[in-house]
């Protein structure tokens, strides 16, 4: 169901929802302008659909002791699939890399990584992801400070998503 026609509520609520996934059912029918029991009916419509793929808490890493956020551009010897997998999954099973995207072009793979420090960033640099198989280089760029930080994708029920520039 890939680029789906969404009708005006269906993405009202999906916006709605990205905004603030703890809405209940009452207060988001009433935004999309519709009663409760279809708009739940239209959430898990949603949600089996693929549009929604889950719930989560914004959590505060400074807070909780992640004082360092590191952008790894990660260069491979290797691009054959199997490969690519391969560093995918290790990727995933890596608890601080927090998200990986495969990119086109100079650099294979491009890493978010959250640390306590730049000495566990170091200890995860040297010891796990350098260490990898498959792994050629690694360039870091370490982030100052974060000045915008949405989630999700543009969601405007009056606009066409085809027409969001």
């Amino acid at each position: 169901m890939r680029h789906a026609k969404l009708d005006k509520i269906d993405k009202k609520i999906l916006r709605d929802l990205q905004d603030d996934g703890r809405i209940t059912n009452v207060e988001l029918a009433k935004r999309a302008g519709i009663s409760a029991p279809p708009c739940l009916r239209r959430v898990r419509a949603l949600e089996e659909a693929g549009f929604i793929r889950g719930y989560h808490a914004d959590l505060d890493g400074e807070m909780l002791g992640f004082d360092v956020t590191v952008f790894a551009f990660v260069g491979l010897v290797s691009q054959a699939e199997a490969d690519l997998r391969q560093f995918e999954e290790m990727a995933r099973g890596w608890p601080l890399v927090r998200e990986a995207h495969m990119l086109q072009g100079d650099t294979d793979f491009l890493l978010k990584i959250v640390a306590r420090d730049l000495d566990s960033y170091n200890r995860f640099l040297t010891s796990q992801l350098t260490a990898a198989p498959n792994v050629a280089n690694v360039r870091s760029a370490i982030g100052i400070r974060a000045s915008k930080q949405e989630y999700g994708v543009p969601v405007d029920p009056e606009v066409p998503i085809e027409d969001i520039i």
